[in-house]
């Protein structure tokens, strides 16, 4: 657990699903791998998690994968955030390769919800098909946020050449003012994150499962210290994988692994900002 009187401004890795929103994918790809029925996600139980955490506001999200029968509606997300209690922000999942994305982006909107989880690895879009351009403009025009799920994911049926971070590169190549988020460090590929964050201004990682992998993980937050991107990161849960006080120890015990004398060591100054740091301004939520 964090230390007393620890406040966590921002996770902005949750969801809110119910079982039905995933269709036939969970437990035909999932249940196998992770033993466990599709969880259900309440408002009560999402205050509890969100409050063990001392999170102070939060970025609350589905999945919608068109082509994998995974639905999370906007409307469902609306009135979760208007039923929680919780301070959190509502995005919208979409699917670009749906004929009418733009239309259900400007219905999102209307419902007051200010970003979009994208998760092309299992809606087999590729990002930097120029045939989204029209998407990922009316998303900047809108303020919103995007967020990518990019890195692994067990379903057989995952498309990962769509989810290696470096495709966010060409996207924010070609949208600079589009402010995006990396999820999970990009794993395994979290050297490519740290690239991509370096030179797209607007593009920002979350760390959510980085202590899931610990090897990985401390390398990744190393590489992010020589990089000298440390102030993109942003702290996950991955909620309700990993309620926010776990996540919050997770981090923590990365500080804690060990190096040889003389290599990088993990800063207590970049656990400190994952985890205490205020990302508001540069998202553009200050």
């Amino acid at each position: 657990m964090q230390e007393k009187g620890f406040v966590v401004i921002l996770d902005v890795h949750t969801h809110a699903m119910l079982a039905e929103h995933w269709g036939c994918e969970w437990h035909k790809n999932w249940e196998p791998v992770y033993g466990t029925p599709a969880e259900v996600v309440t408002p009560e139980r999402y205050d509890a998690a969100m409050a063990g955490g001392d999170v102070q506001l939060s970025f609350v999200f589905g999945i919608r994968a068109t082509r994998a029968g995974i639905d999370t509606p906007s409307d469902f997300i609306a009135d979760f955030v208007a039923k929680a209690k919780t301070n959190c922000i509502g995005f919208m999942a979409l699917d670009p390769s749906d004929d009418d994305a733009i239309e259900q982006l400007r219905y999102g909107v209307e419902l007051g919800l200010r970003g979009i989880k994208l998760y092309p690895i299992l809606a087999h879009f590729d990002p930097r098909d120029e045939k989204y351009d029209a998407f990922y403009r009316a998303a900047t025009e809108a303020g919103l946020i995007v967020l990518w799920h990019m890195g692994t994911t067990p379903s057989p049926e995952g498309r990962l050449d769509y989810s290696n971070p470096l495709v966010v590169d060409e996207v924010a190549r070609r949208h600079p003012g589009l402010t995006q988020i990396i999820a999970h460090l990009g794993h395994p590929w979290q050297r490519e994150t740290v690239v991509v964050l370096r030179k797209n201004r607007r593009v920002f990682s979350d760390v959510s499962a980085s202590w899931a992998r610990p090897a990985d993980g401390h390398r990744a937050l190393i590489r992010a210290q020589e990089w000298n991107v440390v102030d993109k990161l942003l702290f996950g849960s991955d909620f309700p994988v990993w309620d926010p006080a776990d996540a919050i120890a997770g981090i923590r015990k990365l500080a804690d692994i060990g190096v040889p004398d003389g290599a990088p060591t993990l800063a207590n100054e970049t656990i400190d900002w994952i985890l205490n740091g205020d990302p508001r301004p540069a998202l553009g939520l200050a």
